[in-house]
């Protein structure tokens, strides 16, 4: 395969697997803050600061008030990953490899385009907010519904899995990380009811807290959060999920061209410092420490993934 393709594939499936998790983290910031207005503009800051824009919001605003945040998120154009800028460029790459793809990946594409286009053509209110969410979420599974049912098992389908996964791994590691310097106002609510309602909203945002009641009857406490999120191999947005299936698409590869790369040499190790990490030890040495090093490795990887398989040429 070109690696240009292979690079439209891998991109196509990031951007969508970040409007997604935009409108999963929105949702989780809505809630947290109708149901904490005295708190709602560290609430809504948490959210800022999770999706990686602090900085590109703050030379349009000064100050997080929810109208500004939700706009800035899902419709402005200034910020590249917006919910509608990043669907703009997954369907712009899906365009460019539209040969490598089944019909019903392009047309559910496409579809999720056009109907975000149209939902987000205007400002959203906080009335509306749930809806335009729920959209956005069930336009992504569309696509990714159109590709498991599709599509060959081939080196189309691992580009496309990697993308998925790589951002799925980053969004998960950067809203625990987001828990303990932002979102927590002060080290005194450590275990106290306002901490177990800000966990919750972690649980929320990557859409486990069903699952992690079914697993977890008992008390909500961080650290069965973070071990949940971190290690449960059963968790489809956990790291450790995330990662055995990066490992398992680079591996087919790695079959598929008969070539082993960088890439798979640095893929392995961060899979098992996962599978052998307790979390126990992983809070004794620093959450902060551990998830910073994680998302520094999944960044290193998904550029080693690009020039090894030569996206840009």
């Amino acid at each position: 395969m070109l690696g240009k393709t292979a690079g439209g594939l891998f991109w196509m499936f990031r951007y969508l697997e970040r409007s997604e998790n935009t409108a999963r983290l929105l949702d989780a910031g809505f809630r947290i803050a109708l149901t904490r207005s005295s708190a709602a503009e560290n609430e809504w800051a948490s959210v800022v600061a999770t999706a990686g824009v602090s900085r590109n919001y703050l030379e349009k605003y000064d100050q997080y008030v929810a109208r500004n945040v939700i706009d800035f998120l899902l419709r402005d154009r200034t910020n590249p990953s917006s919910v509608w800028s990043v669907i703009e460029a997954a369907r712009n790459n899906a365009r460019m490899v539209r040969t490598a793809l089944t019909r019903e990946v392009w047309e559910a594409t496409n579809e999720c385009y056009m109907t975000l286009r149209d939902l987000l053509s205007h400002p959203v209110s906080e009335r509306d907010l749930p809806d335009v969410l729920g959209s956005i979420r069930q336009q992504s599974a569309l696509v990714r519904g159109a590709l498991h049912g599709t599509m060959l098992r081939n080196d189309i389908f691992d580009f496309a899995r990697l993308g998925t996964f790589l951002e799925r791994a980053d969004n998960t590691a950067r809203i625990l990380d987001v828990k303990y310097y932002v979102l927590l106002p002060s080290a005194s609510f450590v275990g106290s009811s306002l901490d177990n309602v800000q966990w919750e909203s972690i649980l929320r945002s990557v859409s486990a807290q069903r699952a992690f009641r079914w697993l977890n009857p008992g008390e909500v406490n961080p650290m069965s959060i973070a071990e949940f999120l971190i290690l449960d191999r059963r968790l489809p947005r956990s790291l450790v999920f995330c990662y055995s299936k990066i490992v398992d698409n680079l591996g087919y590869l790695e079959e598929d061209y008969g070539l082993r790369l960088d890439c798979h040499d640095k893929a392995m190790p961060i899979l098992k410092r996962l599978k052998d990490a307790s979390i126990t030890t992983i809070f004794d040495h620093g959450l902060h420490e551990f998830i910073t090093t994680f998302i520094r490795d999944n960044i290193d990887l998904g550029a080693q993934i690009e020039q090894d398989y030569r996206f840009s040429g």
